[in-house]
């Protein structure tokens, strides 16, 4: 009796559906860590070219969800000199003193548009808080999400007393495409 007993509950637990955190395996050629501002109101567009990002997320257990993401700082350009020199000097990211910039959640939520990522952004050094929002398509093992924040530099201590014509708030710009690890 109770050997069937346990055979009963074992194949309970067999059919009861269960949610396994899903590990994705980021493709850098498809995605891009992007930024765009103003400087004496013209538009600046520039981007990140080295980061990594570990991703754990299936839409059915988001109480296990993780991402840590990481942006190597030097690796940050506009593709103009001068603005790059400026966003790279010691008042802007300060790559030598600050080679990464990091974001860490470890709390993601659905909502009507798509989800969002609460957790910390460390830039020089300094952890904020970000409520990161993105859309999520997952389509036969491929993920695509999609991103788009505004960050206040000064709150980052970013920017020095001849900032005064760049604005002082950053829209980054992600897109993440990633394939599902076995």
């Amino acid at each position: 009796m109770l050997r069937t007993s346990l055979l009963a509950l074992a194949g309970l637990a067999l059919m009861a559906p269960t949610a396994l955190a899903q590990d994705w395996t980021v493709d850098h050629d498809a995605s891009s860590v992007a930024f765009e501002t103003t400087v004496s109101g013209g538009a600046v567009t520039g981007a990140f070219d080295t980061w990594t990002a570990a991703i754990t997320l299936d839409p059915a257990d988001l109480e296990n969800a993780r991402i840590e993401a990481s942006v190597t700082t030097a690796s940050g350009s506009t593709g103009n000199r001068q603005m790059d020199d400026s966003m790279l000097s010691n008042a802007g990211l300060n790559p030598t003193d600050f080679e990464t910039a990091r974001f860490v959640s470890d709390d993601i939520r659905a909502t009507d548009t798509g989800y969002e990522a609460h957790g910390i952004l460390t830039i020089r050094g300094s952890d904020q808080p970000l409520v990161m929002p993105f859309t999520l398509d997952i389509t036969d093992g491929r993920a695509v999400a999609d991103s788009h924040f505004v960050i206040a530099r000064t709150d980052f201590g970013i920017g020095g007393s001849s900032w005064g014509s760049a604005a002082a708030e950053i829209a980054m710009v992600l897109h993440i495409e990633a394939d599902a690890a076995n």
